[in-house]
């Protein structure tokens, strides 16, 4: 089992402390919090030892778990990199995109690993669907939330669309050719609605849009690729495929047949794959123990945080 320390125990953290708890991978060390009533509060709840600074949880375990805010990001992950420990590190992996190579550079210099918490790689509907993900040339994300004051400390595309533009850099194999963007602050400081169009070398285009005032929660994402429809919720964790195939010799009478211009007729299949439920924030976690332990790649290495954010950076530049 790996020693595990947790830098915050605000909403996330208190999810990770119990799930690291749980596990039969790591052992919980303890968490450090700098609220004394915040982390008085962990204490009574749960019974969690806590540590007196950021340094003093450092050295006492291999893996430090970063959940603090983003601004701190880069300063917790240097001290517990320097100091040998694994770290994996909330989205976004850092507040600029310098301290995230920075981070990057580190540990390669100190032969640690680092996984960063993009969980919807996790997400159960986006696993039943992966592998049927074939070159995709359209794509088209919504992931709308009610308002939540937690969050709002930086933009949109940080909090919420930096989880789809992920998702999206996952499955299109090519480089990011433009990007073009709008963003709008309605409540917070910064732009609380965003909408990006981001384009491939391959061709592909993908168009993203992010609320976190709506009056629905969705987060749904359509994959479209030669013959073939994906959808993907996360938020339902469902998936749909629908696939076009030339239309057999002998079709049944409820057959749905398309025919074009040309007298070209395919036929169209629905599919459901199943979906395996999960608990995607214990993956996460166990998966990079995994990776630890057997000295092999995380699922979402530092480098993939890296380009979420330079990416989500261009959008948020775009504005």
């Amino acid at each position: 089992m790996l020693k595990v320390g947790v830098l915050g125990a605000g909403h996330l953290g208190k999810i990770h402390l119990r799930l690291l708890q749980q596990s039969d991978k790591y052992e919980l060390v303890g968490f450090y919090d700098p609220s004394p009533e915040n982390t008085e509060k962990v204490i009574a709840e749960f019974g969690y030892t806590s540590f007196n600074s950021v340094d003093d949880l450092i050295d006492a375990v291999e893996v430090v778990d970063i959940v603090t805010p983003t601004l701190s990001h880069f300063d917790c992950a240097k001290k517990a990199i320097e100091k040998g420990c694994h770290i994996f590190v909330e989205k976004p992996i850092a507040k600029t995109v310098i301290e995230a190579e920075a981070i990057k550079t580190l540990a390669s210099q100190y032969h640690v690993l680092g996984q960063v918490g993009h969980v919807e790689r996790f997400n159960p509907a986006f696993l039943a669907a992966k592998d049927l993900i074939n070159n995709p040339m359209f794509i088209e994300t919504h992931r709308l939330a009610e308002f939540n004051p937690r969050g709002t400390d930086v933009p949109v595309v940080l909090d919420l669309m930096i989880h789809d533009i992920d998702i999206i850099l996952s499955v299109v194999k090519s480089k990011v050719k433009n990007v073009h963007a709008s963003g709008i602050s309605v409540i917070s400081e910064t732009p609380d609605i965003a909408n990006a169009r981001i384009e491939f070398e391959n061709g592909c285009v993908a168009n993203l849009t992010s609320s976190r005032i709506s009056m629905k929660n969705m987060r749904k994402t359509r994959f479209f690729q030669k013959d073939a429809y994906i959808s993907v919720d996360f938020l339902e964790k469902k998936t749909e495929v629908v696939r076009m195939k030339d239309v057999p010799e002998h079709p049944d009478d409820y057959a749905m047949i398309l025919q074009n211009d040309e007298g070209v007729q395919k036929q169209i299949y629905f599919e459901n794959p199943e979906v395996k439920q999960n608990n995607a924030i214990l993956d996460e976690l166990e998966t990079f123990a995994d990776a630890i332990i057997n000295n092999t790649t995380p699922v979402v290495t530092l480098s993939n945080g890296t380009e979420a954010l330079r990416i989500a950076q261009m959008v948020i530049d775009s504005f």
